[in-house]
């Protein structure tokens, strides 16, 4: 079956939220708060081991109504199932969308399954040193080579997780800059370090590129024999990995119904397997499916992903609000925004709807932050008193992993008093000069954790997945194609074939 496609803007929801937001754009968040003491109870969601408060918006209960009614006409429900059910919602490539079967226990596919099996097998021999190099030393560095979404995802959790780790050193190369590999190769033994080759195709340029370099770089100490001890492929083309000399009993699948930048919950995420053990990685994918279930099965009223992006689209398509900032105030996710930057943009980077017809209307936002309080002393300037209103994603954490109390005190009194300051700013205060007064009204919501678990981590990255989803289903495009990339790689090949 395919997606409902519904204009949005056609819809009565569309046109009374106009309507609303003549009368609502210039009104005060702190003159709502005064008016209704119940504000935060209402406009906050608690679920597993996370608090939602999304009070400090510019709406009121008859917004998000109408919010509700809009996701109601565009038939997100129907549009939830369908994706679940595994139906071929990415229309354009003719596919399923189905990485959430990745971490479904209950019904999971029977080649996820056995792929899970070889996940953990490889990364047990590889931690506990019974997997041997060329020489007979273990393995103490890992290479994944890769590049988006086979590199962002498995880097950002790896290194989010670091807390959960082993002995083993974790590298990352995706650049095709000669540079970056080389800084990689300067840190190696040739003896002790295993190579992970990610890519669907196995014909990505830039991964492949890096991956030849590095393995003439092998064999300058090991032999032709010797690959198949120190490289993996998580590929479909076995003849193309056998031909670089890769043992087929070290290639990993990877299935079409997966999208690379929605892939990090499978085999590509087997460096991340191998950095904080297959029990963590399991514990991952399990936080994950307790999201997946909440946002299939929660009334949209106390849904995350669904609030969370319904106030998206309010800020982008209302206020004309272009940007939208995360923040999280923990130095582990520092990778999590550019992860979100492809996750996002990718996705719902389109201006032709599902019919084939150009939209009228803006749709994705533009996705940028970095981590608290380093971003307090570099741009929170400009969201404070600039002139551009930028929502933000505020996320903390109530424990720290080391015990730091009074550190993580003075980082928790950070997260919730720039929340509070966007807020407030110095409305009705009598600042002491014009430079020192700002308006405040600007929104934010803050998502808070208890802690940095493995599970914890696979219940926020599925929360910003599945906002994705809501988002494309509104604004009525294909979130899970990405055409626009394919030109830029097109012509790189004619330049290089007539230079």
């Amino acid at each position: 079956m395919n997606l409902p496609s519904i204009n949005p803007t056609a819809t009565e929801a569309w046109n009374k939220l106009q309507a609303h937001f003549s009368e609502i754009k210039e009104v005060h968040m702190m003159d709502l708060f005064k008016d209704d003491t119940k504000r935060v109870n209402k406009m906050n969601v608690s679920w597993n081991e996370f608090q939602v408060d999304y009070s400090k918006n510019r709406v009121t209960d008859k917004t998000i109504s109408l919010l509700l009614q809009l996701a109601e006409e565009v038939g997100l429900k129907k549009a939830i199932e369908l994706q679940f059910e595994g139906s071929k919602i990415n229309k354009t490539e003719d596919r399923a969308v189905l990485h959430s079967a990745l971490r479904d226990f209950d019904s999971m596919k029977p080649e996820v399954k056995k792929a899970l099996q070889k996940m953990k097998k490889t990364s047990n021999a590889v931690i506990k040193g019974t997997w041997k190099g060329f020489t007979g030393k273990p393995i103490t560095d890992i290479v994944n080579i890769g590049i988006g979404g086979s590199e962002l995802g498995p880097k950002m959790v790896t290194n989010a997780l670091k807390y959960y780790g082993n002995a083993l050193k974790l590298h990352y190369v995706s650049n095709v800059d000669g540079d970056h590999v080389s800084e990689t190769l300067k840190k190696l033994d040739r003896e002790t370090t295993l190579f992970i080759i990610v890519s669907k195709s196995f014909t990505t340029q830039e991964t492949m590129t890096n991956a030849n370099v590095i393995k003439n770089w092998f064999l300058q100490g090991g032999s032709q024999l010797d690959i198949e001890k120190h490289f993996i492929a998580v590929s479909t083309n076995e003849n193309a990995i056998i031909d670089f000399g890769i043992s087929k009993y070290n290639i990993f699948p990877i299935w079409d119904w997966v999208g690379g930048r929605f892939s990090l919950w499978s085999s590509v995420g087997l460096s991340t397997c191998c950095a904080i053990g297959y029990d963590n990685f399991e514990e991952l994918l399990r936080g994950a499916h307790e999201m997946d279930l909440h946002f299939r099965n929660e009334d949209f009223s106390e849904n995350i992903p669904v609030i969370l992006a319904l106030l998206s689209v309010w800020y982008n398509n209302f206020f004309s609000s272009e940007t939208e900032a995360i923040i999280p105030y923990t130095q582990y996710l520092e990778d999590f925004v550019p992860y979100l930057q492809q996750a996002i943009m990718e996705s719902n980077g389109k201006s032709v709807d599902r019919n084939g017809s150009k939209v009228n209307y803006q749709t994705g936002t533009v996705v940028w932050g970095n981590v608290g309080a380093n971003a307090q002393h570099a741009f929170f300037q400009l969201l404070h008193q600039g002139t551009k209103l930028v929502p933000i994603d505020f996320i903390g954490f109530s424990e720290s992993l080391y015990q730091h109390k009074k550190q993580h005190d003075i980082l928790k009194a950070n997260f919730f008093s720039q929340s509070e300051a966007l807020l407030q700013g110095t409305y009705k205060q009598n600042a002491p000069n014009e430079f020192r007064s700002f308006n405040g009204n600007k929104p934010s919501n803050t998502i808070f954790i208890n802690s940095l678990t493995p599970k914890n981590l696979g219940s926020l990255i599925a929360i910003y997945e599945h906002k994705i989803f809501v988002q494309g289903i509104i604004w009525n495009i294909f979130s899970y194609d990405q055409w626009g990339v394919e030109l830029g790689k097109k012509l790189t090949n004619q330049l290089l074939s007539t230079s």
